[in-house]
């Protein structure tokens, strides 16, 4: 077996939810458990932090990222890739929004 092969690395899809870190980014994961007794559905959801090499993600972004070695204390996950961007407004085109809902 060659043993430049890599193992299998959990892999997770999630929503970016701040970028204001230099080369890292946070990402909640959501999904839908039950509750053991009373077997409600629950929606759960958990922060990962992962690293952004290029500083590419941006908040509201859909992301896939996955398991790697620790790069720092509380970062465990990498970026692999962008599944869907957000849609982005420009400060001029809030601004021009906000003016018309005055009106």
């Amino acid at each position: 077996m060659p043993s430049n092969i890599r193992h299998q690395r959990k892999e997770k899809v999630g929503v970016v939810v701040s970028d204001k870190m230099d080369k890292t980014i946070s990402v909640r994961v959501d999904w839908v458990t039950h509750h053991p007794i009373y077997k409600k559905i629950m929606r759960r959801s958990t922060k990962f932090k992962a690293h952004d090499d290029k500083n590419s993600a941006k908040m509201g972004d859909t992301v896939r990222i996955q398991e790697t070695r620790p790069t720092s204390k509380t970062k465990r996950w990498r970026l692999v890739e962008i599944v869907k961007k957000a849609s982005s407004y420009s400060d001029n085109e809030v601004a021009e929004v906000g003016q018309t809902v005055k009106e």
